[in-house]
């Protein structure tokens, strides 16, 4: 064969390799995803595959605690056994019997003091807490404060070599970001759910006082509240804390309360035991279409007052039902979510102004803040 021939010989075979090798990669186009070439990348520069959370898992588990609390409630006789003609016959009631009620949920460890972050509504009225780590050790924990308002607690145990969570930025969470929710469903220990972040700021749920729910599909149930929820850098953005279902177990409607509002109530349970918050002594409600009709309202912007509770500062000023709060220290006020974290910033005996409308007509008036009662007890006007 002639040098030239030769040539042309091995040309033709490597194009006809080259067509082949196309062909087999376009049959194989649909099993090839981004996520697939992103994985070799990674693994070809000594990355972990970003299909895997294991790194994230294996950094926040071990900083996430189950929670057993239990509350001794007293059986009372019936209250004809305490009559004195029944006593006469009978003789005394005998001492009333007790029983156990016990719960469950999960916790944070905040701090490598033992700090943990969970809801109040598992603790609630216990009188004994125990908590039980990943690796197996378990202590008696001691309340240092709750916040009924956010349903968040702040517990203590004293053991060493504990491992806290690192606090990520939750503000900085997209709707479409892969979360992780880490807790004991059901006690049946540590699991992991993966799911996205469906939605934020989620408000007038009727769960809490105040209100800015991250929501997500990770799967959250009964054992899952009080526990973490992260993102995948193993970071804290939410404290999981309830659920929708109609069947008590997890339908993809799950709320956990930002890391960042979490924060700010540690901060304030560490150093005082409660959160301190301000209050004026308005009962508040949004204004829709109806009211701004009857009103004579032009928009929805403001807050009706709905009832003034006696001998606190807004009855004190003559405030009433009826009037529309329109700002408050000259920040616009645009519903009642707005208006109530408002003046809950405002420190007790700050003085704030509020501006309101009465009959079309707009006033203002500075008004003393006071500390937010943990139950509003006052009677309304």
């Amino acid at each position: 064969m002639k040098p030239s021939s030769a040539l042309r010989f091995i040309l033709q075979a490597a194009a006809a390799g080259l067509i082949a090798g196309l062909l087999v990669l376009a049959a194989q186009d649909r099993t090839i995803t981004q996520a697939d070439i992103t994985d070799r990348a990674n693994l070809l520069h000594g990355q972990p595959s970003r299909t895997s959370f294991s790194d994230a898992v294996r950094q926040a588990g071990p900083g996430v605690v189950n929670i057993y609390s239990t509350k001794i409630i007293q059986r009372r006789s019936n209250p004809l056994l305490d009559h004195p003609l029944f006593q006469q016959f009978f003789g005394a009631p005998k001492v009333p019997r007790q029983r156990t009620q016990s719960s469950l949920g999960s916790g944070v460890l905040v701090t490598t003091e033992g700090h943990i972050l969970t809801n109040n509504h598992v603790i609630a009225g216990a009188d004994e807490i125990k908590v039980a780590l990943n690796d197996g050790r378990s202590a008696q924990a001691i309340l240092i404060g709750s916040d009924p308002g956010t349903d968040l607690a702040l517990l203590k145990i004293d053991l060493p070599g504990l491992t806290s969570l690192t606090f990520g930025n939750s503000d900085a969470l997209l709707v479409g970001d892969i979360v992780l929710a880490i807790g004991n469903p059901f006690g049946v220990g540590q699991t992991v759910t993966m799911g996205i972040v469906s939605a934020t700021g989620r408000q007038h749920l009727g769960i809490n006082t105040f209100e800015d729910f991250i929501q997500t599909d990770a799967a959250i149930n009964p054992g899952n509240s009080g526990g973490a929820l992260i993102n995948p850098a193993g970071e804290l953005v939410g404290i999981n804390t309830a659920i929708f279902s109609q069947s008590g177990g997890s339908q993809g409607i799950g709320f956990a309360v930002p890391a960042d509002l979490a924060k700010r109530i540690l901060e304030q349970l560490a150093n005082n035991g409660r959160v301190v918050r301000g209050w004026l002594g308005l009962e508040l409600q949004d204004i829709d279409r109806d009211l701004a009709t009857s009103f004579g309202l032009k928009s929805l912007q403001g807050v009706i007052i709905a009832g003034v509770y006696r001998n606190t500062p807004a009855y004190q000023v003559g405030m009433q039902p009826g009037d529309i709060v329109t700002a408050i220290d000259a920040v616009k006020i645009a519903n009642t979510n707005q208006a109530l974290n408002a003046i809950s910033a405002l420190e007790p005996e700050q003085t704030a102004l509020v501006t309101y409308l009465r009959r079309g007509e707009q006033f203002e008036t500075s008004v003393t803040v006071i500390e937010r009662p943990t139950e509003n007890l006052a009677r309304r006007r």
